[in-house]
């Protein structure tokens, strides 16, 4: 089977599935469903349940591929604990439709394209600079109309926005437990955000460092892999060698290339 890599999708904000179209991933053609398109993070279609998410999970689940995501911040947490938690190539997942599969945190997937995945999900928003409301306040509704009127970058907790977008310390005890059952050594870490130095590269300091940050940043030290994918930052790129920032492009993970990404579309 083939392994390819994409970044954020956001169903719901700007249709970047296109990304994912015959023109754009011509590949698809070839594809089964034993092959698998990963996304990493805000994958976006578990929101609302609206018409429009079931638009894109429907054409999804219709492409030859099977398409697999790591959460993200913008994800509906409370949603996606809805679905059914299965076992999965060694670790866990929410089936959100038969081809359809969220990727939980803190996991070791075996043979995924005769590759050993590690994944965690989940990042803090940033764009969440005038605050987060709650709709129980009292005074919601006339913060709500005020911040709306000025254009302001805020969220609605429960509505679009969840304090699960950072992880538990069980998904961290996890996280850690998986990693040390295979000897700390994998092919592949897929998450949403960077390791706190990646982050601090990419954007000048601009992102502040968080508790799910500086836990990537000592897996970077402590860790054994060939390939670290990302979204979160918008762009597309490769830092330090291994590290591979995705938003636009649509990457294969090549086995017998992995430690030597290249800017040909191999990871």
């Amino acid at each position: 089977s083939r392994l390819f890599i994409t970044g954020d999708m956001h169903c719901n904000a700007r249709g970047e599935f296109s990304k994912l179209n015959t023109a754009n991933f011509p590949q698809q053609k070839e594809l089964t469903k034993e092959d698998f398109v990963l996304i990493t993070g805000d994958f976006g279609c578990v929101w609302s349940g609206s018409n429009e998410e079931r638009y894109w999970l429907n054409w999804l689940e219709n492409k030859p591929f099977t398409t697999l995501f790591v959460d993200g911040n913008h994800e509906n947490h409370a949603m996606l604990t809805e679905f059914p938690v299965e076992e999965w190539h060694g670790g866990k997942g929410h089936r959100i439709r038969p081809s359809i599969l969220h990727l939980m945190r803190g996991q070791v997937f075996e043979n995924i394209a005769g590759l050993r995945i590690f994944t965690m999900g989940g990042a803090s928003s940033h764009d969440i600079q005038d605050g987060i409301l709650d709709p129980d306040d009292p005074f919601f509704e006339e913060d709500y109309r005020k911040l709306r009127r000025q254009r302001a970058m805020f969220r609605v907790k429960g509505q679009t926005w969840w304090p699960e977008e950072l992880p538990s310390e069980e998904e961290y005890a996890e996280a850690e437990r998986n990693l040390n059952a295979c000897g700390r050594k994998v092919n592949l870490i897929v998450t949403h955000c960077a390791p706190t130095s990646i982050s601090d590269l990419l954007s000048g300091g601009m992102y502040k460092h968080d508790a799910l940050t500086d836990y990537l940043e000592k897996l970077k030290q402590n860790v054994e892999y060939d390939i670290w994918a990302f979204g979160h930052y918008h762009d597309d790129g490769i830092v330090q060698r291994k590290h591979v920032l995705l938003y636009n492009r649509v990457s294969e993970v090549v086995p017998a290339q992995l430690g030597q990404a290249d800017r040909e579309g191999a990871v």
